[in-house]
């Protein structure tokens, strides 16, 4: 068969996601069952699980400090193991996306030769990336998306009913709570598809595709309490840091009005006559009140990230297809 006979035939986008849907079959199939379960989870916590453990505290804040009395404790923990569950569970699934890009997505197609195949059959490498970059992340963005609503609304409704409900500031609960986590998927799974074109590899992709979400997810943590005007309120040395939220800075007041660290001492007396020098303390924080403004800035910001390594992805495609063709020329 000659080279104009594989030409000859475009393969349209319908054909070529129909495709990718069947070759990718298997994670598809564990991406469902792991959506479902983690879904079921979420409704739980809002549902029958948060009830019991709120019920059972209750019981135990009604009962007399000089008696002992009973309360259902395996309800309090069951709700808490189960809501860690689940809150580490959606963290870490962009790891496991981006693990999956690199070592299916892109990696093993390259190694196996599959892609290659593809670009013989009227496929453009940029619209056979393309392909594989969209509908991975159309899906990922509505499967994660509906999972982080879920997850605040079961957060939401344990706020004033569970006294050892996590606070909005704790950064799983923050991330597996708002639209970060649709940002950090697909951040993700560009970055593994990043790491298996650069390395065409299944495992090295798998694993430098994990190490590069990582490095993503560092450096949002890293970034996310600046990314929004905090608010400083002052006090006395003796009333401590006032204001709770997500800290940004705290430290000492001078006699000046200077903002220094706070200073470091191994005794009593010594912490004593170094507080002496200072005439209060700051504490610059985000409170509850920028929840919002802190997961809109911090998405705006994982989502550049992730263009960024989309572009990379297009970059390194095209330097690879114009390498070979130079080859066959």
């Amino acid at each position: 068969m000659s080279a104009l006979t594989l030409t000859a035939a475009p393969v349209d986008r319908p054909r070529q996601t129909r495709w990718l849907l069947r070759l990718h079959r298997p994670a598809l199939y564990t991406w469902a069952v792991l959506w479902l379960a983690l879904a079921a989870l979420l409704l739980a916590l809002d549902g029958p699980l948060l009830n019991a453990a709120a019920d059972a505290w209750r019981q135990y804040e009604s009962c007399p400090t000089s008696e002992r009395c009973s309360y259902d404790q395996n309800a309090i923990l069951r709700y808490k193991d189960y809501y860690n569950y689940a809150t580490i569970a959606l963290n870490v699934l962009p790891f496991l996306l981006a693990a999956w890009a690199g070592a299916a997505l892109t990696g093993r197609e390259l190694e196996s030769g599959t892609a290659r195949l593809a670009w013989t059959q009227a496929t453009s490498p940029a619209r056979w990336l393309a392909v594989r970059l969209a509908v991975p992340a159309l899906g990922v963005t509505v499967c994660t998306g509906l999972l982080a609503w879920l997850h605040h609304r079961a957060w939401a409704a344990s706020q004033g009913r569970i006294d050892s409900a996590k606070e909005w500031y704790d950064r799983f609960t923050f991330h597996a709570g708002g639209p970060t986590l649709a940002a950090m998927a697909l951040a993700g799974l560009a970055a593994g598809a990043l790491a298996g074109l650069l390395l065409r590899r299944t495992l090295p992709a798998l694993v430098v595709g994990v190490l590069v979400a990582g490095a993503v997810r560092g450096l949002t943590e890293l970034a996310m309490p600046h990314l929004w005007p905090a608010v400083t309120r002052l006090s006395t040395v003796d009333q401590g840091f006032l204001g709770k939220g997500m800290a940004v800075d705290q430290g000492m007041v001078t006699a000046s009005g200077a903002h220094v660290p706070p200073p470091t001492c191994d005794s009593v007396k010594a912490c004593a006559t170094a507080f002496d020098r200072f005439t209060g303390r700051y504490n610059t924080y985000q409170p509850h009140s920028h929840l919002w403004g802190l997961q809109l800035t911090t998405t705006a910001l994982t989502l550049a990230v992730a263009a960024l390594l989309v572009t990379g992805c297009f970059l390194v495609l095209r330097r690879q297809t114009g390498t070979l063709r130079a080859a066959r020329a």
